[in-house]
């Protein structure tokens, strides 16, 4: 664990996301309550549909909920207007996505740096920063490079080094190794640990990758929306 100790980071009070989809309504997120504490890796595991993602987005305030409560570390996002939400996206959450989401037309070391240049780091700042944590992913060779000229793996690398750009205290990652081969899928995940356990980030880790789940502290199952389980990893 962190040494920031046994304060809660997140927490979800009843939350539930709801969508209508003609005559059908679907609830994506189902009367969920979580508290994750500072510095904890939480897996949460669950069939495709379950509703990893949506929780996720929730949690970082790309979707509001239908009903209940997300605060993050103590801060309720539904007193939050959208300034305020886009100043914590960027300062307290880095997100990890299974598409790597970078911008094609920026080098490596260009979409690592954009997150610092929003934040109001000089260019000189964001671009050493920037070569930093490319070096900590193991990608100092390829600042230059752009998206197409990387692999999945690099690419996802790259996508890590970018959440990680203004040193936020939480990480979500949502299905970070889902396309990619099993040894680039190690190494992310090997970077991923490390930034929860050795940087002291708490990292919460949408995934259906058993290895994932055997590292995490705590296992959230959903099914239909809802918790199932919440349990410890066995080691």
């Amino acid at each position: 664990m962190s040494s920031k100790g046994d304060a809660t980071c997140i927490g979800l009070q009843q939350v539930s996301k709801v969508f209508q989809q003609g005559t059908q309504t679907i609830r994506a997120v189902d009367q969920v309550s979580l508290e994750v504490t500072a510095g904890e890796f939480l897996a949460i595991t669950g069939a495709s549909g379950s509703g990893k993602s949506t929780l996720l987005h929730l949690i970082a305030g790309l979707e509001t909920p239908t009903s209940g409560g997300v605060a993050i570390t103590g801060a309720a996002l539904s007193e939050m207007n959208d300034a305020q939400l886009s100043n914590m996206r960027l300062r307290t959450i880095g997100f990890v996505f299974q598409f790597f989401h970078l911008l094609p037309t920026l080098t490596a070391q260009e979409n690592t740096a954009l997150p610092l240049l929003l934040a109001g780091h000089s260019p000189q700042q964001a671009a050493e920063r920037a070569a930093q944590l490319l070096d900590w992913v193991h990608l100092s060779m390829r600042c230059a490079s752009r998206p197409s000229e990387l692999s999945g793996g690099e690419m996802q690398r790259v996508a890590l080094a970018r959440a990680l750009a203004n040193d936020p205290p939480i990480l979500l990652a949502d299905e970070p190794t889902g396309n990619l081969d099993s040894h680039s899928g190690s190494l992310v995940l090997e970077l991923l640990y490390r930034s929860c356990k050795g940087m002291g980030k708490t990292l919460l880790l949408a995934t259906h990758d058993r290895t994932v789940v055997e590292r995490a502290d705590r296992i959230v199952e959903l099914q239909d929306g809802a918790v199932v389980s919440i349990s410890s990893a066995v080691r």
